[in-house]
């Protein structure tokens, strides 16, 4: 049997300047130090900063008062920073880039008068925080959605969540044009999804059956085992080797694996190991070379803005 690896796959510039904001406030200031919602979307990264000092908490409002917070890669609403101004928190914000950038557009758009729509999914935690920072109406490609009857000159702005399908996202955007053919659309789906689900894609047409490495709740996980659904081959996500039936193996060549921007490359090596291939192949244009720095406001909080280097490699 032989492994056909997607590259580009797992951490993304976001998760790692995430996952390293935690690290540095714990050296900074000592343990604890909270992260409201999950730091990204994988239970072993959580566990891992867990074991670092980290409590995870669900509502700002369950921090201490006067502790350390940090706020997750997804984004946090305006109301979250206000609950931490009242508790007298400091706040270390770990919001990816990329999704500020999406908050700022529609503060921009909503001052320009716009009426703002976000492409996103329901109750996910980046659909939370970006539609907490102005009025916009949702669309979940996922079901049925109708948008407002405004008027045929209405000025529309459309915006999108970071980890969404680039075919179902498209679709979406093209039903919003038909109804407003001047909409203005940003294309907000980040390049760390894009690049593995282009990689997703390559990989399907490859192998007989594809493993997505990562976790239930991450929806950049999810979009990438829809991708190989959608080219007609059996797809499973798992989280590592403990969730691997290897029923699905019978009779299979070509194993194609990827993970998704919040699975470490640890996780990916184990379920190699388990099924102990003949060959690995690689498949796709190769890893990012992306960073993000830590934000110029933190620096003088967790010191000189160095990043923590990684210790995982891919495997041989």
């Amino acid at each position: 049997m032989d492994v056909y690896l997607a590259s580009p796959r797992g951490f993304c510039a976001g998760v790692d300047l995430a996952v390293d904001i935690v690290q540095l406030a714990i050296e900074q200031y000592g343990t604890p130090v909270y992260v409201k919602h999950q730091i990204v979307h994988n239970p072993k990264v959580v566990a891992d900063v867990e074991a670092m000092g980290a409590i995870t908490v669900e509502q700002v409002s369950d921090v201490p008062e006067d502790a350390v917070v940090v706020f997750s890669a997804h984004g946090s609403p305006p109301s979250d920073y206000q609950i931490a101004r009242d508790r007298r928190l400091t706040v270390l914000d770990a919001t990816c880039p990329l999704v500020t950038r999406v908050h700022n557009e529609a503060k921009k758009y909503a001052n320009e008068g716009k009426k703002i729509v976000l492409v996103g999914h329901d109750g996910h935690q980046e659909v939370i925080g970006t539609t907490g920072q102005t009025e916009m109406e949702l669309v979940d490609e996922r079901g049925d959605w109708k948008l407002p009857d405004w008027d045929e000159g209405t000025e529309v702005a459309v915006l999108t969540q970071t980890t969404l399908s680039v075919r179902d996202t498209a679709a979406a955007v093209n039903r919003i044009r038909e109804i407003h053919p001047s909409a203005i659309v940003r294309n907000d789906i980040c390049y760390a999804t894009t690049n593995r689900q282009a990689a997703a894609t390559e990989l399907s047409e490859l192998t007989e059956m594809v493993l997505v490495i990562g976790a239930q709740n991450s929806s950049n996980c999810n979009r990438l085992k829809d991708v190989a659904i959608n080219k007609g081959i059996p797809a499973y996500l798992i989280n590592g080797p403990e969730e691997l039936d290897y029923s699905w193996l019978a009779g299979i060549t070509r194993v194609g694996i990827t993970s998704g921007a919040s699975t470490p490359e640890k996780q990916v090596r184990a379920v190699i190991d388990a099924i102990n291939p003949d060959n690995v192949f690689r498949v796709g244009p190769g890893e990012e070379k992306t960073t993000f720095a830590i934000p110029r406001g933190l620096r003088s909080m967790v010191g000189d803005g160095r990043r923590a280097s990684k210790s995982d490699t891919e495997p041989g």
